[in-house]
């Protein structure tokens, strides 16, 4: 007798879990063995229960879905990240799927569509939602426009999704407000935005991004002692499913 597929479901909202549990446990080929409100409470769910996938929101509190398929590309490479989220921004997709995620569904999407997607990555393919693997193909020169920002401009993009001021960033980096001004400008030519309050709304609807887990350690995104975890070691890998 085929075994259920276990899914650990990372979601800050009890009503959408509540939901997403219902209608996955009403098929009798999915079981959700455990269930997470941030990334923080992910993990040692993740040491505990060995599920065959995580199924993970995006925007969630201290850390993102975007960091979690990180940690969980470093820390279970055998639990495979299947992505549910609001957001049908490309760059979202394109990132959440360079660090490991097997699957992107939209969270308005029909519950059949999901449960598809659950079977599908089960089986060890991918699953995107009708659309998303066109957007990560148009996505391509966004992409290349991001990864060409210098590690300062980065930062800056960072700062300014935090609402900070020219003169605050400038503390910050330890230079003045015309060199600020200056990242400002190179960042509306490299992203091809057209003013400060439109450079404000990329740098705030993509503030998930500003950290890009592919030139930093994974277990480094995340102040782990703060959220009640120690730092990982070795760790032992959960059992593919069945």
């Amino acid at each position: 007798m085929t075994l259920p597929i276990r899914i650990l479901l990372v979601d800050d909202h009890p009503l959408v879990r509540d939901g997403v549990r219902m209608r996955l446990e009403a098929t009798g080929r999915i079981c959700v063995a455990g269930e997470a409100a941030s990334v923080g409470e992910s993990l040692p769910l993740a040491h505990a229960l060995a599920p065959d996938i995580v199924l993970t929101d995006i925007r969630m509190p201290a850390a993102s879905g975007i960091h979690l398929a990180a940690l969980f590309r470093e820390q279970f490479p055998l639990v495979r990240v299947l992505v549910l989220s609001m957001h049908d921004d490309a760059e979202y997709v394109r990132r959440a799927v360079s660090l490991g995620a097997r699957g992107y569904v939209l969270k308005d999407a029909p519950a059949q569509q999901l449960i598809e997607a659950i079977e599908t990555v089960h089986r060890g393919e991918c699953y995107f939602s009708p659309g998303l693997e066109q957007l990560l193909d148009d996505a391509g020169s966004v992409a290349r426009s991001n990864r060409s920002l210098t590690p300062r401009e980065a930062s800056v993009l960072q700062w300014v999704s935090e609402g900070r001021s020219n003169k605050e960033i400038a503390a910050l980096m330890g230079t003045s407000v015309r060199t600020v001004e200056t990242h400002r400008l190179h960042l509306r030519r490299k992203l091809r935005i057209d003013g400060q309050a439109a450079l404000m709304k990329y740098a705030v609807d993509h503030a998930d991004l500003t950290h890009d887990p592919l030139h930093t350690e994974p277990a480094a995104l995340l102040d782990l002692p703060a959220l009640g975890i120690a730092p990982p070691g070795q760790h032992a890998q959960c059992a593919p499913g069945t």
